[in-house]
């Protein structure tokens, strides 16, 4: 029977023995979702139970979609799983597990990641099983077939991942390796198997060109980030801010990489594969692009922040709302305004300095060679962090302005605002980072005079 008719037969019976039956909920068919067969779920004993029956499908040869489904014995069930370390079952009422693939408890033994049937058939059938045998041989620290990697990376399996397969499954997927233990072990198999440009597939126009390789070299960034981040000590970094930190450095190489939309207009393509390649959330793309044009104004600071000497500073191209800026604070001015644009991702931002610092040393065939100098890159990272929360300037984009927009007008004599307002927002913003203990009434008091000032000079 179906789950959502057994589930009834539990609910009766727990009204029966005065129990309360909680959260019944059947969660439909969704082919949209690439959610094919009904699932039935119920809390028993402050648990979740997902109640589904034995199945036994066959699959149309351009979709995922199973034009058959009848019910099935445990048997046929286990073999249409993905994998034989999934293909076990627990009996209830013998209260031993039933290994009916016969090689699925000494699959598990002996860490191998196998298919019940053949690969290709089984990864034909449902394609987005090769990035499932990638994440639990990754996850677990196990190892791929070998027949069941020559079938993941051959044409019509990776034709069919891209055909049959909706993009938001593939980013759950990447998703889900890109947050787990092993992401490096995940993103090398992709790679290994030809599968990087099939997941992470690019506009059909780009500019420049990808250099052959570019895929390892993504890998290689991302191996460096993760080494890195072990080292710095995980608490650094949240959950959230640590996926996003992984997945900017694995598309560094790609950061300059542009395509053009329908206005003609030039979009970073790490835009298109976060919301069309992996259909991602907008923000996800939004920061890690963010972060790809933010970090490279770090780099002519960390000399500074590793060495506290300010004439090293004089690489820095100083914006015209920093001229009134005395030269001692400019490197809490210029630190600020970096910040106030990252928010909680300017460790991020940070890091991937860290990793292209100095920015004038190709360090491609170092990071292909795996030589990370990480505990080098540890010390600038520490060094430059322990600066910025030395200037007090941790959580500085929650710190309000002096003044508002009105004292501008009432200054500077305007009806309206305007640009001239937006450039002197800038101006007392810059003034105020020089000036972190000033009050409201000396920063008008100098919008006064330098107001005054530049009205003579004109």
């Amino acid at each position: 029977m179906l789950g959502s008719e057994f589930v009834e037969k539990v609910r009766d019976y727990l009204l029966h023995v005065g129990e309360e039956a909680q959260g019944i909920a059947v969660i439909p068919c969704n082919p949209e979702q690439s959610k094919h067969l009904e699932t039935a779920r119920m809390r028993i004993c402050d648990t979740w139970i997902d109640f589904v029956n034995l199945r036994c499908e066959e699959y149309c040869e351009n979709s995922r979609i199973p034009t058959v489904q009848k019910y099935g014995t445990a048997e046929e069930d286990a073999y249409r799983r993905d994998l034989t370390i999934n293909s076990l079952f627990y009996n209830i009422n013998t209260s031993s597990i039933e290994d009916y693939t016969k090689r699925g408890i000494a699959d598990l033994k002996s860490g191998k990641i196998v298919t019940p049937l053949p690969p290709k058939s089984t990864f034909m059938d449902d394609p987005l099983r090769v990035l499932r045998a990638i994440r639990f041989g990754a996850r677990f620290g196990f190892i791929l077939d070998e027949e069941l990697k020559e079938a993941a990376s051959c044409d019509e399996v990776k034709a069919a991942l891209s055909a049959k397969i909706s993009r938001e499954r593939i980013g759950t997927e990447i998703d889900l390796m890109i947050s787990g233990n092993q992401p490096v072990q995940a993103m090398t198999y992709i790679c290994d198997l030809k599968l990087f440009w099939v997941v992470f597939s690019l506009h059909p126009k780009y500019e420049p060109a990808v250099p052959e390789g570019c895929d390892r070299l993504c890998v290689a960034y991302l191996d460096a980030t993760w080494n890195l981040i072990q080292l710095i000590g995980n608490s650094t970094f949240n959950d959230e801010q640590r996926r996003l930190a992984l997945y900017t450095a694995m598309f560094l190489p790609l950061r300059k990489t542009m395509y053009k939309d329908n206005k003609a207009k030039k979009i970073p393509v790490v835009n298109y594969i976060f919301r069309d390649s992996l259909k991602r959330k907008v923000s996800d793309a939004e920061t890690v692009i963010n972060v790809h044009y933010a970090f490279e104004k770090f780099l002519p600071l960390i000399p500074y922040f590793a060495s506290n000497e300010d004439v090293l500073l004089t690489e820095v191209d100083w914006e015209r709302e920093f001229v009134d800026v005395p030269l001692a604070s400019k490197p809490r001015v210029l630190t600020g305004f970096l910040l106030r644009e990252l928010k909680d991702f300017w460790r991020v931002a940070l890091l991937m300095s860290t990793l292209v610092y100095p920015r004038n040393i190709d360090c491609t065939e170092d990071l292909l060679n795996k030589n990370f100098e990480l505990e080098r890159r540890r010390s600038l990272f520490k060094a430059a962090e322990d600066a910025v929360l030395k200037l007090g300037l941790d959580k500085i984009w929650d710190i309000k302005p002096l003044v508002n927009g009105r004292d501008i007008m009432n200054v500077l004599q305007l009806k309206s605002g305007g640009p001239l307002v937006r450039e002197w927002q800038q101006k007392i913003l810059a003034w105020q980072l020089a000036r972190p203990s000033a009050t409201a009434e000396e920063c008008l008091e100098w919008m006064r005079e330098t107001h005054s000032k530049r009205l003579r000079m004109e």
